[in-house]
Formats: structure tokens, C-alpha cells, sequence
């Protein structure tokens, strides 16, 4: 019995890809630019509260809160997050459905970085020719002035980058004092240099092996794709004709003489392989490391405008469309991704508009359920726990509702005072004068909290039940 050879993956060296021009590399540096302007300045963004850091968004890991501008998050709200988490994983997978993974050529974080590293590169090196020239030359002092310039810049950018991602867990304006000044928490440095180490490996060296080795999306792709999915693709009828590629050579330059030679619009001029980040040929068909950047359409466009020719033979487009089908965008799969991103949508909205911002727990003493007391009265305990997630005091008057001639003893409080974001325990006891005492043995009853200040305004109940002899 013949076993089938095993089959390797094989590693690239690092790719020197060609710069290029085109709608699409201009998509990818608006995206680029807007990502970094994000990522960057959000945390240096002030915002006005009234309890909490004056910060646009930071993540109170100490005091176990996470601020979103107006919106204040607990670890209660694990509702939200699950919706948060299951919308971004079914709206990747209803966008690969569609259009392939342009999550991976245009927004993918690996592919942010690495493009401006790469453009750090290139502003230092040089092009591409003069790129690959330097690499083969002695190590002489203008190699070494340019390469350690670039790593320099390297290394500056992912400093930043890290340091500006534990600038979000923190008040960025109290951190960067401390942390300069070496009076930050461990964590803080240590988070730094977690980040600034990885985003320097994988951005300045492994690059595109990061999509190929390591990232799973790659792997399971194929599983989302169908023949109505639009990916890059290579316009082989087009481009190959009957007897292949040619290059515009004499007799070979009109479209009309290479259509009577049988001679494909491919000039097989290879500058869709040359800006490739991943160096991959897209004339051998969709491949795994393919993550549709649309830089090999901007290449193979530039061409078809230079010879004067319709644009198109690397484009965007179905499997369909390349054999002359109807495209349909309404597949089973298609329509069931926007179903589920459209409910999590949803799910999230509601989660964050009807979270609760006072939770209250009602818990009776259970030993003893009941007392009763010299003067014949019958007293029963109870546990509150409150916990107000609004960012200003609150203040409410505690009643009972079922119990005729109930009182309330509080203690020495005479209110409920809540302070913004905090929890509060409170024990409470609640008699019944014997003159009121009747025979069930257990009564339903209902806590009524009155609020007096802060953000509430509508009564908020709490069932229990008193227990008599």
C-alpha cells in the first residue's frame, strides 16, 4: 500500500515588495492613516465625568470598570461582552462570505503594522532594486547607517505602539509621569515590553509568515468561500488566450495581433508578483497566502493603462462571473452570516441600553427565619447588597409594601446612600407588632426603594417573604 507523501509548508525568506500606485493601495493608506489616528491619539482624549478618570476610554482594571465614553461597563455586563465578541466573530465571517479576506489586506492589525513598517523601510533603503542591492553589500558604513536607522524607527514605532496600548488601562496622564519617572506599577513596564517586543518581530521580521504559519484565519478560510464569494482573481481566459502569455514584443504590442496570434492580454511583465506582500503569483489561482490587498489589481491595472488596454484582467470577482455565470449574493450562507450579525447587533444594543444601573439583592436570614420579641412582636432579618454602576450619588428611602404596621429598622441610617460605582451591605430588620400577627405562616412582601437624588427616577421593588410562628 503507497501512502501519500506528506506535504510541507514551505518559508519564505522576507519579501521585498515593489511600491505601487492605485485605488486600492490609497484605500489602504486612508485605513492606515485613520487606525493609527484611532489607536494613537484616543487615549490622549479628554472626557468630562463627574466620578471616574476624565479619559475618552480607559479600562479600570483596579476599581474593575471599563469606560467607553459616556458608557460605564462592569464585569457584571458579561452579556454584552459575549454579544460584543459573538458580533465581531459572525460579521468577519458574513464580510469572508462576501468579499474573501479583506479583514486581512485592509484592517487586520498585522497588516497595519507592517505596512508602515515597510514604509519606514522604504523611506530609509530605498526602492525595492535598492533594497535588494543593500542586502547583498558588505557591511560597509552606509549599510550600517541605513539598516540601523530602520531598525531604530522599528523599534521606535513598537515602543510606542506599546506603550500607548498600556496607556488605555490606565489615566494616560498620570502613566506617562510615572512610567518615565520609574514610578509605574511592574505591570505596566511589563505589558511594554510584551507588546513592543512582538509588534517588533512580527512587523520588522516574520511579516508575511505571520499570515501564513501562525494566524488560523488562513487555514480555515476556504470553508467560508463559495463560487459567489469575490476574491482577487486572475482572468486566466483573458489573460492565457490559447497559446499563453506574451511579452509586448514587436508583431505582439495591439491586442488585435495578439488575438490573431492566440497570445493572452498577459504581458507577463511579473509586477502582480513584485507587489505582492506575500509574494505569491495570483496567475497560479487563489492560494492560501493570498490576503486579498487588491495590490496586484493596482499592478496589473497600471499596465493595462500603459498599453492602452480595458482594465481588469486582476480584479475582484467571483468564480462565477470568471466562467460566465450569474453571481448570486443572496446564498444560504450569505443570508445566514447577516442574519446572525444582525441579531447580535441587536443582542449588543439592547444589552447596553437595558443594563441595569442599580442592582439589588434581597437575601433573608435563614437561621433563625424568624424572632419574636418581648412585647410579642415578630421580627424578621435580611441581607441587602447594592451596587449602584451610575457615575453620581444616590440616595433612597427603603419601605415595605404587604405588611400593615411593618416597620423598618434601619439601624442608625435613615436612607440608603449609595456612593457612584460603589457597593453597599446593609442588614436590615423588619417587625410586625403582635396586635398584627395573623396565621399564615409566611407572607409575600415587597421592598420598595424610593429614590430621593441622583440619576433614578422610578421606584424600584424587590420581592421577599416575612415568616411568623
Amino acid at each position: 500500500m503507497n501512502e501519500a507523501p506528506l506535504q510541507f509548508v514551505e518559508y519564505q525568506k522576507i519579501i521585498e515588495p515593489r511600491s505601487v500606485k492605485g485605488r486600492f493601495r490609497n484605500i489602504k493608506t486612508v485605513i492606515l492613516i485613520l487606525a493609527y489616528l484611532v489607536y494613537f491619539l484616543l487615549p490622549w482624549m479628554p472626557w468630562s465625568r463627574e466620578i471616574g478618570p476624565n479619559q475618552a476610554v480607559v479600562f479600570d482594571l483596579a476599581n474593575h470598570k471599563y469606560y467607553l465614553f459616556n458608557m460605564v461597563f462592569h464585569p457584571q455586563d458579561i452579556l454584552t461582552l459575549a454579544a460584543l465578541l459573538f458580533l465581531a466573530a459572525v460579521l468577519l465571517f458574513f464580510v469572508t462570505t462576501v468579499a474573501g479576506r479583506i479583514f486581512c489586506g485592509f484592517f487586520c492589525f498585522q497588516t497595519i503594522w507592517t505596512d508602515a513598517f515597510r514604509l519606514i523601510e522604504q523611506k530609509i533603503q530605498g526602492t525595492r532594486v535598492t533594497r535588494l542591492r543593500l542586502k547583498k553589500q558588505p557591511w560597509d558604513r552606509e549599510k550600517i547607517l541605513k539598516v540601523g536607522s530602520t531598525h531604530f524607527f522599528w523599534l521606535l514605532l513598537a515602543f510606542w505602539s506599546g506603550f500607548t496600548f498600556t496607556l488605555y488601562w490606565a489615566e494616560a496622564r498620570v502613566l506617562i509621569v510615572e512610567f518615565f519617572t520609574g514610578q509605574a506599577p511592574f505591570a505596566a513596564y511589563l505589558t511594554t515590553l510584551i507588546i513592543t517586543t512582538t509588534t517588533y518581530l512580527a512587523a520588522g521580521f516574520i511579516k508575511d509568515n505571520v499570515c501564513v504559519h501562525i494566524c488560523p484565519y488562513s487555514r480555515f478560510q476556504t470553508a467560508m468561500f463559495d463560487k459567489n464569494t469575490s476574491v482577487v482573481s486572475y482572468d486566466m481566459n483573458r489573460g492565457e488566450g490559447e497559446k499563453g502569455r506574451a511579452k509586448p514584443v514587436k508583431m505582439m504590442k495591439t491586442r488585435e495581433d495578439r488575438t490573431e496570434s492566440g497570445v493572452g492580454d498577459c504581458v507577463d511583465c511579473g509586477y502582480c508578483v513584485q507587489v505582492c506582500p506575500m509574494g505569491i503569483d495570483i496567475r497560479d489561482g487563489l492560494q492560501i497566502a493570498c490576503i486579498h490587498c487588491g495590490l496586484c489589481v493596482d499592478a496589473c491595472d497600471t499596465i493595462m493603462d500603459k498599453q492602452g488596454w480595458p482594465r481588469g484582467l486582476v480584479r475582484f470577482t467571483s468564480e462565477n462571473d470568471l466562467e460566465g455565470k450569474k453571481t448570486s449574493r443572496f446564498g444560504v450562507r450569505t443570508i445566514g452570516y447577516g442574519l446572525a450579525t444582525l441579531i447580535s447587533a441587536a443582542v449588543l444594543v439592547w444589552s447596553v441600553l437595558a443594563s441595569d444601573k442599580l442592582t439589588v439583592d434581597v437575601s433573608q436570614v435563614r437561621n433563625p427565619l424568624y424572632v419574636t420579641l418581648s412585647d410579642g412582636s415578630v421580627q424578621n432579618s435580611y441581607r441587602f447588597k447594592f451596587y449602584n454602576m451610575t457615575l453620581k450619588p444616590a440616595v433612597f428611602n427603603l419601605e415595605v409594601e404587604g405588611l400593615p404596621e411593618g416597620i423598618v429598622d434601619m439601624g442608625h441610617l435613615k436612607a440608603v446612600k449609595l456612593e457612584p460605582g460603589k457597593g453597599l451591605r446593609m442588614f436590615i430588620r423588619l417587625r410586625q407588632p403582635s396586635a398584627a400577627v395573623q396565621g399564615d405562616k409566611s407572607r409575600p412582601i415587597r421592598f420598595k426603594l424610593t429614590p430621593v437624588s441622583g440619576e433614578f427616577t422610578q421606584p424600584i421593588y424587590q420581592k421577599s417573604q416575612f415568616i411568623t410562628p
